[in-house]
């Protein structure tokens, strides 16, 4: 019993504050500046690249959860013409994943604020409840990272994303950006279009996080047939150190848990 009331009293704490640093760093990785502290966050350059050709070439720049400037080169394959484009001066494109995962993690570390140094636990459930909170948060953070959005080809044509550029995109060319683990990813879907005496079947493609070539779809009366898909990315160092901290402290809040249900069974159990 003496034991268990040590556990609830100090060793409680003494992880509740372990994860309330190690999710404090995790949150500085977002760089977002905080209400309190002013100062623009830095802006960071990435170099596109990918395993396979070399048809679609940039660098993207990050500011926190913002894409501020995109600047890409596609070759296209069928007349192997250059296509150089940009987002417009007055536009930046907002991560949506990014603030998410961050909004998580702040909540996080506020359910841990939450129970400061003198607050006493009195029960064994009490913990386990405060760290199944704590990781629901953490998981949704993780999740926000590792699993980007489900989208049609109409969403993505009609996503403001489109007109972020300078020159305009060219009716036949989409574009997506995601997160996807600790990588920036940059997708471009080129298209050709389906004429009404066509013989093929026509079979909208539904919702996905990389359409393939030959999905269909049809926006404005007119029908699109997906001929190329050029994928490229760069890795963000920081949303690795984010991804490390997340899984440290899931496992800090489960090992947490088993000690609790160890005490919390053999109280249940105990003979008389």
């Amino acid at each position: 019993e003496e034991e268990f009331k040590w556990l609830l009293q100090e060793e409680v704490h003494a992880v509740l504050k372990q994860l309330q640093d190690i999710l404090k760093e995790a949150s500085h990785r977002f760089a977002l500046p905080t209400s309190g502290s002013g100062g623009a966050v830095k802006q960071e350059n990435f170099v596109l690249s990918t395993s396979g050709t070399d048809q679609v070439k940039g660098v993207l720049t990050l500011q926190g959860d913002a894409l501020c400037q995109a600047d890409v080169n596609l070759k296209m394959p069928r007349n192997n013409q250059l296509l150089h484009f940009a987002f417009r001066e007055d536009k930046q494109w907002k991560l949506q994943q990014i603030q998410d995962a961050r909004n998580h993690v702040n909540q996080a570390i506020y359910l841990l604020m939450n129970r400061d140094v003198n607050y006493q636990f009195k029960t064994g459930s009490e913990v386990l409840k405060l760290m199944d909170a704590v990781m629901l948060q953490l998981s949704r953070a993780r999740n926000r990272l590792t699993t980007p959005a489900t989208l049609t080809l109409p969403e993505i044509a009609s996503s403001g994303l489109t007109k972020m550029f300078t020159p305009a995109l060219p009716p036949d060319i989409l574009v997506n950006f995601y997160i996807n683990l600790n990588k920036l990813c940059l997708t471009v879907y080129q298209l050709h279009v389906l004429q009404p005496s066509t013989t093929k079947n026509f079979k909208p493609a539904g919702g996905s996080i990389l359409h393939n070539p030959g999905a269909m779809f049809e926006i404005g009366n007119q029908r699109y047939e997906v001929s190329h898909v050029h994928k490229v990315e760069c890795v963000v160092p920081w949303l690795n150190d984010a991804l490390v901290f997340f899984t440290v402290s899931l496992q800090l809040c489960q090992q947490l848990k088993d000690k609790i249900s160890v005490f919390s069974s053999y109280w249940n159990y105990r003979p008389y």
